[in-house]
């Protein structure tokens, strides 16, 4: 590999925000600041949109009081996109670099961003342009290949974990039916996250559904009942993109026409029809006159105040290698390896290449999920709940003996 040239660097932050993507970036320009090979470090702002348009920041101007506080703030400080570029537009932000003498291209974001510097960063070797593209990682839905798990995710975990704590709580003090639609098109992590604070044989979330196991309607109203006939009861975790036994989402059902994102996408979490549709079949089949139903949508993502120390210091130490791996390599993605259980956990990062992960993602693994499709096991609990940086306890009378 040739030596390190001396350029300036691009950073952008893409996709969907965190709590810690923030904690990359500084990561990033913490790390730049040590290499002499960086001259100048300019922030994207909206990420592809502002490459194109040179709507840039200098962040080596920015002081390290105000980078602190950046790194423990939730959503993209940069600002962020859904634009997937093609060719073409690649092609636009190519020439900027070169105008700009920027042979540093790094790149937080899921897949589409793994591939959109894959992109980037094949045109420019075609075209005889020394320019070293790197990928951090990050996405709630924790569904990118290679990696142990992604930064964000565990925050988004840790939030998800405390909301059905406390809206299990709420069940107990006035019982009824709550069902809670959570993140996840594709891969259910996020949903599963939910079991992470049960402490109590009887604590909720009682059923979870995942993307991975389709769910026709009536086992769905078979097992809610069940469960709310044995303890008057029912606390139920949906992901976003259940499927019916058929594959074809839930979503897409209850609704001939859906606003799409750039990708294509159905639009799933911008709206409370899914938790309105299962609110609505749960009362009108089974009967039960307390039915309730909440869409987390974006709250998951960006929630202030409970921040994952864990999730933030593995977020800010992606973001630093990879700018050491930039500093001897020509392209790549960062990941991570985990390097002891829930009662030892370690992690140590490695580089990847951008193709491994771009346009790629992972699903929930089966034996994360129980047999009957409706729960999550013990094994995704060993592996989710060190990412959280722990749990708080709870406490309940309601069990206590009668006298």
């Amino acid at each position: 590999m040739s030596e390190a040239p001396k350029a300036n660097a691009v950073i952008g932050q893409s996709g969907g925000p965190t709590g810690v993507i923030n904690a990359s970036l500084v990561g990033v320009i913490e790390e730049a600041a040590k290499h002499p090979e960086i001259e100048n470090l300019y922030g994207a702002v909206h990420a592809v949109a502002g490459m194109v348009k040179e709507d840039f920041i200098d962040l080596k101007k920015v002081s390290a009081e105000k980078l602190e506080v950046i790194a423990s703030s939730p959503s993209s400080a940069l600002g962020s996109s859904r634009d997937k570029p093609d060719e073409q537009y690649c092609a636009k932000i190519l020439e900027v670099f070169k105008k700009r003498n920027i042979r540093y291209f790094f790149y937080i974001g899921g897949n589409d961003s793994a591939n959109t510097a894959h992109i980037i960063n094949t045109m420019a070797g075609e075209s005889g342009y020394e320019l070293r593209a790197f990928h951090i990682p990050k996405t709630v839905d924790n569904d990118l290949l290679v990696t142990d798990h992604c930064p964000g995710y565990g925050t988004a975990a840790k939030f998800v974990a405390n909301a059905l704590m406390g809206d299990d709580l709420d069940n107990r003090a006035l019982p009824g039916i709550k069902v809670d639609v959570i993140m996840g098109r594709h891969a259910g992590f996020l949903t599963a996250a939910s079991v992470l604070g049960r402490q109590r044989d009887d604590d909720g979330p009682h059923l979870v559904y995942v993307p991975e196991c389709g769910v026709s309607m009536d086992k769905l109203l078979s097992d809610i009942d069940n469960v709310y006939k044995k303890l008057g009861r029912c606390v139920i975790a949906v992901s976003e993109g259940i499927c019916d036994e058929d594959g074809v989402t839930w979503a897409e059902k209850i609704a001939e026409e859906q606003e799409r994102d750039a990708h294509g996408n159905i639009q799933l979490s911008g709206t409370g029809a899914l938790a309105d549709f299962l609110a609505g079949k749960i009362k009108g089949s089974l009967g039960v006159k307390r039915v309730r139903a909440d869409t987390f949508g974006y709250l998951q993502r960006s929630f202030a105040g409970l921040q994952s120390e864990v999730d933030a210091k593995e977020a800010r130490w992606c973001g630093r290698h990879a700018v050491q791996y930039a500093m001897e390599h020509i392209s790549g993605s960062v990941a991570i390896k985990r390097t002891g259980d829930s009662g030892n956990y370690g992690i140590e990062l490695f580089r990847t290449e951008l193709s491994n992960v771009a346009e790629k993602t992972k699903s929930l693994p089966g034996e994360y999920i129980n047999a009957a499709g409706n729960g999550i096991t013990d094994d995704f609990v060993k592996y989710a709940m060190p990412l959280t940086g722990g749990l708080v306890k709870t406490e309940y009378l309601g069990n206590e003996p009668r006298i």
